[in-house]
This record gives structure tokens, C-alpha cells and sequence, in this order.
């Protein structure tokens, strides 16, 4: 018998009962569904995990104070540890280091022209744009001299900038900040959201020694430092720079040997690598879970091929009595099962897809769809229908034709 009319044969007793047919192929749609949609999903949240801590800077070793160190946590505001020394020591001594970038950081309202805006003063130097790969989109940013004199003068970014002027171009405007003003000198380049709906655009920098004294005021020593940014020249000598980092600060700040460091660093490198990994770790269970409905979908096509064949078994006989083979009919339901399977897959795949794209955009995630969803959804969707189909196709072959045409 042709192969052509064997697959006539297979879509026929499908279209001939498509109720049962639809029912029997929604395992394989929600198993495909769910394997497409949840890989999709965690390539997606592992393209924002990327691009949230690339956004934060490259090759970056950021050092912090420790306040677990000791028996006891110490609150906020206790335990700075690290200084202006520390950052000039490691400016001067550390090999293969492209910026060095001492930050101490504030919330404070800020009021320009009748509005105003809460958001995060970063007090930096000018090395700070190098160190965490920013940008200024219009105007300037400060210099050496107006941060060493601590003049009032600040960089806003994107989103300060339309909250309190709008589309108005803000430099060179004065601004308020709490009591004390400041004037508009550059709006940053935008930098979007670093995950976590932290927005790295929402921000304003200002001269160190300026946030120090007028907005920080007295509850830190005159040259504590919040956080150091250490940049590295390249990737391959960044986490020899954060060994010097460590090695460098014990040494300033006279931590013996065995005891723990007052102070912390985060190679965002590492980091990076420990989230995508972490995130294609959970990725990978998501897609296990789901598939086990695509198990589910299997085991409903081997029941619906065996009541087929037992409903069918004077049909078979018939067929085998006037010159049918057994390989016919073997092929004939394999053909039905991998038809049944086949279909659930490619409804399961569309689904999986617009939900992908659903979710992504709901979330706000970028739409992560890998090239070889498709051939790998119905790759598996032919597979299912091969391997749970087997058992029936080869019960149909190996009936006798009389005994077959004898029941009823």
C-alpha cells in the first residue's frame, strides 16, 4: 500500500472523530505550551539580570563597609569604615586601574520652578562617570576644581530631569535641593532600569566634598566614604585588581592576620555569573516540570491508539484479509499517534509563544524567544507521539485477520 495512502488513511479516522481527537492532543498542547513558555520566560529574566548588573558598570570591584563584622550588627550610620585615604591609596598603588571613584550617597527632595522630585544624591568625583560607564547627554560634567571647592553645582539624570522641568532643557537652571541650591550643569545619558524596579535614571551627582557638607552633614566623619568603585583596564586583570584591593585596605586599615575585614568587596563580574547561572539553574527546572505534561499527553495518546484499535478491529481484519500488510498497518497507526501528537504541538507551540510574548511584555522583560523553540517543540511533540504510540500500532499489526473478523 502507498505511503500516501496511509496517511489518508491516518487523517481520516482523526477527522473522524474530532472531539476525542482535540481531547487527546491537549496533553501535548499544554506540555508544549508550558516547556516554551517557561524557557522563554527564564531566557528573558536572564537577559534582564545581564543587562541590570552590566548597567551598573564593567569590570567593576565595588568595596563597602562591613557592618557584620563583630558579634554584634552595627546600625546605619556606624562603622564606615572607609575613608578618603583608602581610595587615594588605591589610586596609587593598585596596578591596571582605570578609575577610582569615592561615593557617599543621600535621598533629599528637590524643588525647581513650582515642582519637585524625591530621588538619590550621589556626592563623586569626576572619575565616577568612568567607573560606572556613564555618559553626560547634554551639558557638562563637573571638574577637579569644582569638586575638590565643593561648588553647588549637580548632573541630573533622565528622570529627575522630565519630573521637574519636562521636555524643557534643565542646564543651566537653578535647583533646590532641601535648602540648599544648586545649579544644573548636564543631564546624564539614560541608563533605564537596573531590575528590581530600580530605576538608574532617577539620580543626581553632585561634588563629593559638596554632599558631604551640606546634605550629609554630621553623621559621618568629614571623610568617610560610602562606597568605592575600583575600574579595572580590562576583564582579564579584574579579579587580580580586587586581590589587590583586599590586600591593599587590610593593610591601611591594620587588620591582622585571621581577623575578619571591616570592610567588603563585589566583583560584578562574579556576580553576574553567579545570576545567570543561577537564573538558567531555575530555567532549566521550570522547562523539567513543565515537560512532565508532555509525559501526560503521551500516556493520553497510548490509551485513545488502544481503545482505537480495539474499536477498530474488524476494520483491520478486513483490511488484512484483502491484501493488507502488517507493516501497513504498524504504519498506518504510528501515523495516527505522531498526526495526534504533531498537532497538539503546533497549537502548544503558537500558545507557548503568545504567552512568552504576554508575560515579557506585562513584566517588562524583553520577549526571549530561542530560534530553536520551534524545531525542538515538535521534535519532542513527534517523539511523544512515536514512543506512546508504538505499543498500539504494533497490537494492531499482529492481529489475525480472522479472528479479528469473527468479532464483533
Amino acid at each position: 500500500m502507498r505511503f500516501v495512502e496511509l496517511v489518508r488513511f491516518a487523517l481520516g479516522a482523526i477527522v473522524a472523530h474530532p472531539m476525542r481527537s482535540g481531547l487527546t492532543s491537549l496533553g501535548v498542547v499544554i506540555g508544549v505550551a508550558a516547556v516554551v513558555m517557561m524557557t522563554a520566560i527564564g531566557l528573558g529574566a536572564q537577559q534582564r539580570v545581564t543587562s541590570a548588573i552590566s548597567g551598573l558598570g564593567s569590570n567593576l570591584v565595588i568595596v563597602m563597609p562591613n557592618f557584620q563584622r563583630g558579634p554584634v550588627s552595627q546600625g546605619a550610620g556606624s562603622g564606615m569604615s572607609l575613608r578618603d585615604s583608602d581610595a587615594e591609596a588605591i589610586a596609587r598603588q593598585v596596578e591596571d586601574v582605570a578609575a577610582v571613584a569615592p561615593t557617599v550617597t543621600s535621598r533629599a527632595q528637590m524643588n525647581a520652578d513650582g515642582t519637585n522630585w524625591n530621588t538619590r544624591i550621589d556626592g563623586v568625583t569626576p572619575d565616577y562617570l568612568v567607573a560606572r560607564d556613564l555618559t553626560v547627554a547634554q551639558g557638562r560634567m563637573f571638574d577637579e576644581r569644582e569638586a575638590r571647592q565643593g561648588k553647588k553645582v549637580i548632573v541630573v539624570g533622565p528622570t529627575v530631569a522630565r519630573e521637574l522641568w519636562g521636555d524643557a532643557d534643565p542646564v543651566g537652571k537653578r535647583i533646590r535641593v532641601r535648602t540648599v541650591p544648586f545649579e544644573v550643569i548636564g543631564v546624564l545619558e539614560s541608563k533605564g532600569n537596573a531590575g528590581l524596579g530600580q530605576d538608574q535614571d532617577d539620580v543626581a551627582l553632585a561634588p563629593l566634598a559638596a554632599v558631604r557638607s551640606r546634605l550629609v552633614g554630621r553623621r559621618f566623619r568629614g571623610d568617610t566614604i560610602q562606597t568605592i568603585y575600583v575600574k579595572s583596564t580590562d576583564a582579564d586583570s579584574l579579579d587580580r585588581v580586587q586581590e589587590d584591593v583586599i590586600n591593599l585596605l587590610r593593610d591601611q586599615h591594620r587588620i591582622r592576620q585571621g581577623e575578619e575585614d571591616d570592610f567588603q568587596t563585589q566583583n560584578m563580574a562574579s556576580i553576574l555569573a553567579t545570576m545567570q547561572q543561577a537564573v538558567a539553574t531555575f530555567t532549566v527546572f521550570l522547562a523539567a516540570v513543565a515537560a512532565v505534561s508532555l509525559v501526560v499527553g503521551g500516556v493520553g495518546i497510548m490509551n485513545i491508539m488502544l481503545v482505537s484499535v480495539t474499536e477498530r478491529t474488524r476494520e483491520i481484519g478486513l483490511r488484512m484479509a484483502v491484501g493488507a500488510k502488517r507493516s501497513d498497518v504498524l504504519i498506518q497507526f504510528a501515523l495516527e499517534s505522531v498526526a495526534l501528537s504533531m498537532a497538539g504541538g503546533l497549537i502548544g507551540l503558537a500558545i507557548g509563544v503568545g504567552g512568552a510574548l504576554g508575560v515579557a511584555k506585562l513584566a517588562g522583560w524583553p520577549a526571549a524567544i530561542p530560534p530553536w523553540a520551534a524545531p525542538l517543540a515538535l521534535g519532542f511533540s513527534m517523539a511523544v507521539g512515536l514512543v506512546f504510540g508504538a505499543y498500539p500500532s504494533w497490537r494492531a499489526a499482529r492481529l489475525d485477520p480472522i479472528e479479528a473478523l469473527r468479532r464483533e
